[in-house]
């Protein structure tokens, strides 16, 4: 399979790492500093683009991809207020989109957990708070991992009407977002009475089990078409 790396950061050069360990080849690397050289690729030289890249580059990025026949897996966040836009472009061009907001298998399992947790604990009286933990070179906050649990439990508990960041009323969420060192995430989800408290918790302990998702579904994309998400991709797994 030949990859192109839209974003050859910390997670690009993962992905890279695994990527080359199982015989597939990487068709270039895009970043700000040679961006113009994206125009170069096209599916006659490329499979599939995996971008993990900046918020101010994702959307032009996987729209030249969606353009020009390219697949493309993003999990890049911050940006997300554009997706329909690229929705509607993917669905024009018959092409095939992937978004996440996060490629770990187990972070996955801990969004349907969430959204478990969040139903059983609609009848009650509980405020929610969440943390989420990341390095210090990431961009934006809260993470899309937060705002995906956050969004989960509004969607299954209608005592909540969406989420801030910091304290603020009781019927959003509370995200708390902290930057520390190389940490690659850290989230927990906490429901507060003054009687106890019910928390879970998913650390991811590096980036293997983030490159490893995104590029198992590189290789499920081979032939697909439309906008699709981890709950297809986990239908199959």
């Amino acid at each position: 399979m030949r990859i192109l790396l839209l974003g050859y950061g910390k997670m690009g050069k993962a992905i890279e790492k695994l990527a080359v360990r199982a015989h597939h080849t990487i068709s270039g690397k895009i970043e700000e500093d040679n961006k113009a050289d994206l125009a170069r690729f096209s599916a006659k030289n490329t499979d599939v683009a995996i971008e993990f890249s900046q918020p101010d580059a994702a959307f032009n990025n996987i729209r030249y991809c969606l353009e020009n026949s390219i697949p493309v897996v993003s999990g890049t966040t911050g940006w997300l207020e554009k997706k329909p836009v690229l929705d509607e472009i993917c669905l024009k061009n018959k092409g095939a989109f992937f978004y996440a907001s996060n490629f770990s298998i187990g972070v996955n399992l801990f969004f349907d957990l969430n959204e478990k947790l969040a139903r059983l604990m609609r009848p009650f009286n509980y405020y929610v708070t969440m943390e989420e933990i990341h390095h210090t070179e990431k961009k934006d906050e809260p993470s899309g991992t937060a705002i995906t649990l956050a969004e989960g439990i509004v969607r299954e508990n209608k005592n909540f009407t969406g989420w801030h960041l910091g304290n603020g009323e009781e019927d959003k969420i509370s995200i708390n977002a902290k930057r520390e060192g190389q940490v690659p995430g850290t989230h927990s989800v906490k429901y507060n009475s003054t009687i106890d408290d019910i928390e879970i918790k998913h650390t991811a302990h590096s980036r293997e089990g983030f490159a490893k998702g995104a590029l198992s579904v590189a290789k499920w994309m081979v032939n697909k078409k439309g906008v699709l998400s981890m709950k297809d991709f986990l239908k199959t797994e």
